[in-house]
């Protein structure tokens, strides 16, 4: 008898349980993209679930035993993205340098949002590694993720360097700095989750290391966006996530089941009410829309 929940419809699968036990359960050598972000040993808490180890060297280790696995899931050509805490990776990296090949090394960055350390610099950015199992045969492909190159001309630039003289070209693969937008409440993307990756970064991210058809795997999926996104740019995709909770959000977002042990699964409820300085209960749509300020 398994000790975890498979879900499976078309081109999507969905495990609810311990990452080991459902990576056992997958195929060698079967998939083309692995995208991992794991708990980042920081103290949040996840449903029941809080990221905390006894120490790094035990949380390391942790992360070395599902790598292991994950390297092993990866097709000869296939790609793998990390992400971890800046504390972090820099063990996963010495770990992952030994096995595979580092292409890149990407900042994803994002603006602020509540209060910065006052005391030293704050950290507006996680670190991801993206490496290969073969550097000489892998996937990218550079013109499905090119983005506008800002050259600063007022007008259409022509390239003079070529026989025939063109409009130069004014797009380019993005840099190893990304800037994205975290997932805030307002946002459709929104689902109810401590670290909800965007789908913007793993957009890019799949569009540049698959084709469509591949397999994609995630063993810490959290809302599900690796899959989301996959099954919206038809990937193949596998979701692994021990959090029932999460699981569910799974299964409704990706249209796999509208139920779960009898209970409805509905979207998140992003109406919010509280008092006002005067008392007066307000909708987080009212406080938006600005239906209660006070004009003097």
């Amino acid at each position: 008898m398994s000790n975890f929940i498979k879900e499976t419809k078309e081109a999507v699968t969905v495990y609810n349980g311990d990452c080991f036990a459902c990576l056992a359960d997958i195929e060698d050598f079967s998939v083309d993209l692995i995208f991992a972000d794991p708990p980042y040993n920081i103290g949040k808490k996840f449903g029941n679930f809080m990221d905390v180890w006894p120490s790094d060297k035990h949380y390391a280790e942790w992360c070395y035993k599902w790598l292991e696995l994950c390297v092993k899931k990866l097709k000869p050509n296939g790609s793998l993205y990390i992400m971890a805490s800046t504390q972090a990776m820099p063990y996963l990296d010495l770990w992952l340098r030994e096995r595979l090949t580092v292409l890149s090394r990407i900042v994803w960055h994002y603006d602020s949002s509540g209060v910065q350390a006052k005391k030293f610099f704050g950290s507006l950015y996680e670190p991801i590694i993206f490496c290969v199992k073969d550097q000489k045969n892998y996937t990218f492909n550079a013109s499905d993720i090119e983005v506008e190159a800002r050259t600063g001309a007022t007008r259409k630039l022509i390239d003079y360097r070529k026989e025939v003289p063109t409009p130069y070209k004014t797009t380019k693969v993005p840099g190893n700095t990304w800037y994205m937008p975290r997932v805030r409440y307002r946002m459709p993307e929104y689902e109810e989750h401590p670290s909800q990756k965007p789908e913007a970064l793993l957009e890019r991210i799949i569009r540049a290391s698959t084709n469509p058809g591949d397999l994609v795997l995630d063993p810490f999926s959290g809302t599900f966006t690796t899959c989301a996104v996959a099954q919206h740019l038809g990937r193949r995709s596998i979701g692994i996530e021990m959090q029932s909770e999460y699981f569910k959000i799974a299964l409704r977002r990706l249209g796999i089941a509208d139920h779960f042990n009898g209970e409805l699964l509905k979207p998140v409820d992003k109406t919010f009410i509280r008092k006002n300085g005067n008392g007066v209960q307000q909708s987080r749509e009212a406080q938006q829309d600005g239906l209660f300020d006070v004009k003097v």
